[in-house]
């Protein structure tokens, strides 16, 4: 059962955390409208679309990309002040461990850090498909067409090529579509254009040529029109901008499965997202640590000198973040330790501040 103690640092925590963050995305959206209101305006943007569809969406992905630090400048503000009230002397004086005392502050993590689980992998995937909307319309282009000359291989043994793809017309041109079994291939078929029907869900293959191919023998059919449903979307052959923050965890995982079999370039990008949307919340509780062993001891600099160590670590750890994420995107390291290095090194840290924490 929670104790009186319990109750009154997780509220010291969450309030600080709550109160610090809620003011800060006020900031945040003020300046963003000063930045964009140009492109509101310019463009005929409704008022009911500008705070329902963007701002109302806005708030959860603001939440949840500095929950973790904020979360660690909450620790450090808040028990600094109860350290330089000497409530800590009093609280360890009257028998409580400081292991003990560390309860409630991982009680709040914990929390915070499934919070923010939620947040990333369930909520903030379906706020930002309308946000995202919104911005594509009124504040930038999120679709950008891919290069030419596109290879995927759409199922084991089949392969297409595509030599540009129009997006405004989903029409794309020089296709060919070969299938193969083993190192022979079994049919081939070649054609000017192919346009995507959004009525049907299929692709329409114009003037085609098809070779089938059987040992020493060899058969070419010509005609008009094909249609065929095969695993290619019109979107698979246009850029999204940061298409990943529309998915959910299970979205996420399935479509890194398909670029793997289609050999996309884009694979590593989705898969540090991937470990990144686990490794997060884990962030929580490791600056919850180093947060309350750097500020419960009572200094002379008091709440400026643990702010100013606060800021300094935090600027640390994002810089790991950044460095290990430009390895495993250019680099050979994993992207499974890309999201984990910090949280290990930060984390470790922690552990040593807390055996040389006085009790």
């Amino acid at each position: 059962m929670l104790k009186t103690l319990d109750i009154y640092i997780i509220r010291k925590f969450l309030g600080t955390f709550f109160y610090a963050i809620s003011l800060l995305i006020l900031i945040v959206i003020v300046f963003d409208v000063s930045e964009n209101i140009d492109e509101f305006i310019k463009k005929d943007a409704p008022l009911k679309a500008i705070i329902f569809d963007y701002y109302m969406n806005f708030i959860p992905y603001f939440v949840n990309l500095f929950s973790y630090l904020f979360t660690f400048i909450s620790v450090i503000f808040f028990t600094s002040k109860l350290a330089g009230n000497t409530e800590i002397v009093a609280i360890l004086s009257s028998g409580v461990s400081y292991y003990r005392m560390l309860r409630p502050y991982f009680i709040s993590a914990v929390f915070l850090a499934l919070l923010s689980f939620y947040l990333t992998n369930f909520l903030i995937p379906q706020t930002n498909q309308k946000r995202r909307m919104f911005k594509d319309r009124y504040i930038e282009n999120i679709n950008k067409e891919k290069d030419q000359n596109l290879h995927y291989q759409i199922s084991p043994g089949t392969f297409v090529y595509l030599e540009s793809f129009n997006m405004k017309t989903m029409t794309g041109y020089r296709f060919s579509l070969e299938q193969f079994r083993g190192n022979e291939m079994a049919y081939k078929i070649t054609a000017d254009h192919i346009k995507w029907d959004s009525t049907e869900n299929k692709w329409k293959i114009e003037q085609y040529t098809r070779r089938d191919i059987d040992g020493m023998k060899e058969r070419i059919t010509k005609g008009e029109r094909l249609d065929t449903m095969i695993n290619l979307k019109p979107s698979d052959l246009y850029f999204r901008k940061e298409y990943y923050e529309e998915m959910n965890f299970s979205q996420l995982r399935d479509y890194i499965a398909d670029e793997k079999l289609k050999g996309s370039e884009d694979v590593l990008t989705y898969e540090v997202e991937k470990h990144t949307r686990i490794a997060s919340p884990f962030a929580t509780l490791v600056l919850t640590l180093i947060g309350v062993t750097l500020s419960s001891r009572k200094v002379r600099g008091g709440i400026g000198m643990h702010l100013g160590l606060g800021i300094l670590i935090t600027f640390a750890f994002i810089l790991f973040m950044r460095v290990s994420t430009v390895f495993a995107l250019f680099g050979n390291l994993s992207p499974m330790m890309a999201a984990w290095i910090p949280n290990i090194l930060f984390a470790m840290i922690g552990l040593i501040l807390l055996r040389a924490v006085p009790k």
